[in-house]
């Protein structure tokens, strides 16, 4: 009997390990929506296959393109369904949507959706006003004061200025250090208080609403480099009905995309907009407060 029960035993705990060997499937369906991102000034085309293969290199997301038919101003059938995904990341500015699909939008972020707003995003739909609550700042397309306040950090605090003017600036493309605000929140738990990011647009004079804002980090404005000579926000959260929203200001093009900080804070900042929580360990290369960490072969196509 002993001889009949050992071999399939032995099948039996062959067969343990090799299923524990088998990595788990990615559990967090996320859709990349594009199709225009301020014309022909943010290279989308080129963008949304980095921000794909950053999620999936995780091995946490199953990641859907989605394109929006701006080329043909036609969204008669533009119908995507937002509630097959845990989180949609937006590669994608544009001035305006159908009503039907802004509400469509809005139902599944108030029932508990997450959205991610990368670089450009946010300079979209300024008369939209549910995507500016969502989005808490933006820039360009006609904002100026009448989309709300300027925001930034004075004396370790976020503050709001009602001077009149239009909302969005930035300097050339060199690199920056940021600072983290908000050491104890899920997405920057564990990193420096200072870092450096690869060069990228500083995006200063941004205007919103601040609904429901928590500014993550920060990034000070040199006036050396058309700067306001403030702590802009950089890295932001907030929630709009019971979805959640992490909003980068990040990622103009693919060099500032092979930073390790752009691609730790996005793959960290898309968990916890899909499931409130980060499971991701900060990566080893982090950058310091003062060396640039790339990966270049994280941004390849």
């Amino acid at each position: 009997m002993k001889n009949i029960l050992l071999p399939g035993i032995a099948v039996l705990v062959l067969s343990v390990l090799v299923a524990g060997a088998i990595p788990a499937a990615p559990s967090i369906s996320a859709m990349i929506l594009d199709g225009q991102s301020g014309g022909a000034y943010h290279a989308w085309q080129q963008v949304t296959p980095v921000l794909k293969k950053q999620l999936e290199a995780t091995g946490l997301f199953q990641v859907d393109v989605v394109t929006s038919p701006v080329s043909t101003g036609d969204f008669s059938n533009f119908k995507p369904d937002f509630t097959k995904y845990q989180v949609v990341i937006s590669n994608y500015d544009a001035p305006e949507w159908p009503a039907e699909l802004k509400a469509s939008f809005e139902r599944y972020m108030t029932n508990g959706g997450g959205f991610v707003a990368v670089h450009a995003a946010d300079n979209a739909f300024p008369g939209w006003k549910a995507y500016n609550d969502m989005i808490g700042i933006g820039g360009w397309r006609g904002r100026n004061q009448n989309a709300g306040p300027l925001w930034f950090f004075k004396d370790g605090k976020l503050v709001s200025d009602n001077t009149p003017g239009a909302a969005g600036a930035h300097g050339n493309r060199l690199p920056f250090q940021l600072e983290t605000r908000e050491t104890e929140h899920p997405i920057m738990k564990g990193l420096p208080k200072k870092w450096m990011h690869a060069g990228d647009e500083l995006y200063s004079k941004m205007r919103g609403p601040g609904t429901n804002m928590t500014v993550l980090a920060t990034a000070y404005a040199d006036p050396s480099n058309s700067g306001t000579g403030r702590d802009e926000p950089m890295l932001m959260v907030s929630t709009f009905g019971k979805g959640r929203i992490f909003h980068t200001t990040l990622g103009h093009d693919i060099p500032a995309l092979s930073c390790v900080g752009f691609i730790a804070t996005f793959q960290r900042g898309t968990e916890w907009a899909a499931t409130g929580n980060v499971s991701q360990k900060v990566p080893v290369d982090f950058p310091t407060a003062d060396k640039v960490s790339i990966r270049a072969d994280s941004a390849a196509k």
